[in-house]
């Protein structure tokens, strides 16, 4: 189940079919979080929180077991990459990434359109 305002896209009521439409929407990086920064694996380059921008986010909670819930960030950087980050959500969520997310000024929650 996605904790979202609208839940009446059904595109967004897991966390594989949000990362396909994101995919579709032209966010095809995949983000990881490094000592040296947020690194694109497809350009294996590194951006520092000043350089990366969430422009959305979505919370999945799994029906019976909290160990299925995540956050997916769909993020842009200064230079035009565009992709996603994926973390835990709750008690297994990755440190270094909370960090590195929480150093991130620019944070927004946008309402999906269909």
């Amino acid at each position: 189940m996605i904790v979202n305002e609208n839940n009446s896209m059904p595109y967004m009521k897991s966390l594989a079919t949000c990362l396909n439409k994101m995919m579709t929407e032209g966010y095809t990086e995949d983000f990881k979080v490094t000592e040296e920064g947020l690194e694109s694996l497809q350009k294996n380059r590194n951006y520092t929180p000043e350089q990366v921008h969430v422009i959305n986010f979505f919370r999945f909670e799994g029906p019976s077991n909290p160990d299925d819930n995540a956050i997916l960030y769909v993020i842009e950087t200064d230079d035009g990459s565009k992709g996603t980050l994926v973390d835990a959500y709750g008690v297994y969520t990755d440190p270094h990434i909370s960090q590195f997310i929480k150093d991130v000024e620019n944070i927004q929650k946008k309402v999906v359109k269909h």
